[in-house]
């Protein structure tokens, strides 16, 4: 983004995010049955006070606007609570009770934005549930809004896939995807002016208790209508956007749209800092192009899962379009400059957005930007290589940086000479020449603290939420140690979501390679709750190091071991360390083939170094 920004005196996004304003959550925090604060609203209370010079601007004004908490009108028989977590949970009132929509991330945020809208609307019960795609901030409070047994009857939409990716998407590569999230949302820092300050997209992300329930109605077509409890909705399926699997949907008797989280008032991320599959950048273009003409007409207002409404048709229309030429700009123009030979990293140097979008609040990159969507544009099409030789098999970090500063002249040189590119203004290749001291001697006190005090600079300036996160994190890091709390995302809960195949797969990335390579042995699980005559019998084999599984109807050879469960529940209970006998589990052949499985079964450090060696 160029430091072109457009009027701080367009108060239109302030006076859409107080409108319908109906009441809040007092204090607004959040608390576990434990008594462990899971959510403080109030500790954003000095983003009223003006920006200080330890943020951007315009980062500070997207924090005012995200900051605003409490259950809001949007039209007549749909409400949304905002400012109880990182997205918003949308209410629609129906003939005997109300459809919620995305119940935030944790059980408790979400029973406590239910709980204010009851305080203003009435006890009214929960009869239906839609998830709007497959992102955890989407469902995981699911049961703060349905307790457990109170969930029969209720319908629970989704949109196809949905279960597949929302429970696989943090699983085989779960722990490094949280521990960079920790990053990326400023999990750790203090909620200050010179802390975390939001993350653009919301103020932050609840550490409460994770759930799902898997929908009951999938939605498998663009046109399918679909009545829960009296309330017409319209489907337009959005796959491979912001999320594998997404959905828009209108309510044509309310004449609102709900755009999921496919237009919000922020340049989205085409690859999220922490991690996550490269999203299709053409095909969200085309979608929300799509959505312009499907719905043409039949809305009075569009609101998304996060952020606030925008009003009047011709207004979303307006929006919308400047969305999808966001996306589809990024997209062709990365192309563009791909195809006459430039890298990802001298793209994100010189693409630059139109005027009109540039001059678009709700264009600036406070979640994504334009330098790393460029970056994972690229990366979509032609992967990790540039195709310069040289990038093809360097040395790993620490190699090269023990090099890096022998060729400065050595460890005091070298920091002398970052030093002087940091009072020169040049902190990104301040930041690079100590990142590479760091490495290549990480006890060096004076290299890490100088380096902290680059990214704390960087942050300070840094219009980007996770850019500015990710900046005070590893500053903190290198001052403190590794530390900060995480989200849970393997409760029980989670985990009886996973299907037998995903349980298997996730022991199979965590097996260590290199000790079973001289290993070969064979598992048959035979589940007796699968609907067939004989159940289902699934062969786990471990050879060369590599464990795969199969369903196998009559097996030509027999398996060294045959465990025959009941169902998933005691899968889960072997997994969880138990024995075939405490759980009831039928054996045949030698029981000591999977303790021998399970020895090569690794668990990796939920804090391992980002910053250092």
């Amino acid at each position: 983004m160029s430091d072109i920004l457009p009027s701080f005196e367009d108060t239109t996004d302030f006076d859409n995010a107080d409108r319908g304003f109906l009441g809040s959550l007092v204090p607004g925090v959040v608390t576990d049955e434990a008594g462990r604060v899971v959510w403080d609203n109030d500790a954003y209370d000095f983003l009223k006070a003006e920006c200080p010079d330890t943020a951007h601007p315009s980062l500070w004004r997207q924090g005012r606007l995200c900051a605003r908490q409490g259950l809001y009108a949007v039209t007549e028989g749909i409400y949304q609570v905002r400012g109880l977590d990182i997205s918003n949970m949308t209410i629609v009132e129906g003939e005997r009770g109300i459809v919620v929509i995305d119940p935030l991330i944790s059980v408790e945020t979400a029973a406590a934005a239910l709980a204010l809208y009851r305080e203003h609307r009435g006890d009214r019960p929960v009869t239906g549930v839609i998830y709007t795609h497959s992102h955890g901030d989407h469902f995981g409070g699911v049961r703060g809004v349905l307790p457990h047994g109170t969930e029969e009857g209720v319908p629970i939409l989704a949109p196809a896939g949905f279960l597949e990716h929302a429970v696989s998407e943090n699983v085989y590569a779960g722990n490094a995807m949280t521990r960079r999230a920790s990053y990326m949302y400023g999990v750790g820092l203090p909620k200050a002016p010179d802390g975390q300050i939001g993350v653009g997209l919301g103020q932050g992300t609840s550490t409460g208790t994770i759930s799902l329930i898997p929908p009951t109605v999938d939605i498998t077509e663009t046109g399918q209508e679909e009545t829960v409890d009296g309330v017409r909705i319209v489907f337009q399926l959005t796959p491979g956007t912001e999320a594998p699997a997404e959905m828009n949907f209108l309510f044509p008797d309310h004449r609102a749209l709900c755009l999921a989280e496919n237009a919000t008032h922020n340049m989205h991320n085409v690859l999220t800092l922490r991690g996550a599959v490269v999203r299709d950048s053409r095909i969200w273009s085309h979608y929300l192009d799509e959505a312009i003409e499907y719905f043409h007409g039949r809305y009075d207002v569009g609101f998304a899962s996060h952020h606030w409404p925008t009003w009047g048709h011709d207004n979303v229309v307006a929006f919308l379009a400047e969305q999808r030429d966001l996306y589809a700009y990024m997209h062709d123009q990365t192309l563009r400059l791909l195809n006459a030979g430039h890298t990802g990293v001298e793209i994100a140097e010189l693409i630059e957005l139109p005027p009109a979008l540039e001059k678009a609040w709700h264009g600036r990159g406070y979640y994504g930007s334009l330098s790393h969507n460029t970056k994972a544009i690229y990366q979509r099409y032609l992967g990790w290589y540039d195709g310069n030789p040289a990038h093809l098999w360097e040395q790993p970090p620490v190699e090269l940086a023990r090099r890096y500063v022998e060729v400065a002249g050595g460890p005091a040189d070298a920091l002398a000479k970052a030093r002087a590119y940091a009072e020169d203004g040049d902190l990104r290749f301040a930041a690079t020449l100590l990142d590479h001291l760091v490495f290549a001697d990480p006890g060096n006190a004076e290299a890490k603290e100088v380096l902290a005090g680059v990214y704390q600079r960087l942050g300070y300036g840094a219009e980007n939420a996770t850019w500015r996160n990710f900046y005070l994190r590893g500053a903190q890091e290198l001052r403190e140690g590794v530390g900060g709390d995480m989200v849970d995302m393997t409760n029980p809960e989670m985990a009886m979501a996973l299907t037998v195949p995903m349980l298997i797969d996730s022991v199979a990335v965590a097996i260590d390679g290199p000790r079973a390579w001289d290993d070969d042995l064979t598992i048959d699980l035979v589940l007796l709750d699968v609907p067939t005559d004989a159940g289902e019998r699934r062969r786990l084999t471990l050879h060369n190091g590599a464990l795969t599984h199969r369903v196998v109807a009559a097996p030509r050879t027999p398996a060294g071991l045959t465990l025959t469960l009941g169902g998933k529940a005691q899968l889960l209970g072997l997994l969880a360390g138990k024995s075939p006998e405490e759980l009831g589990i039928g054996v045949e052949g030698d029981a000591a083939l999977l303790a021998r499985l399970f020895s090569y079964v690794t668990k990796p450090d939920p804090r391992f170094p980002i910053v250092t060696p």
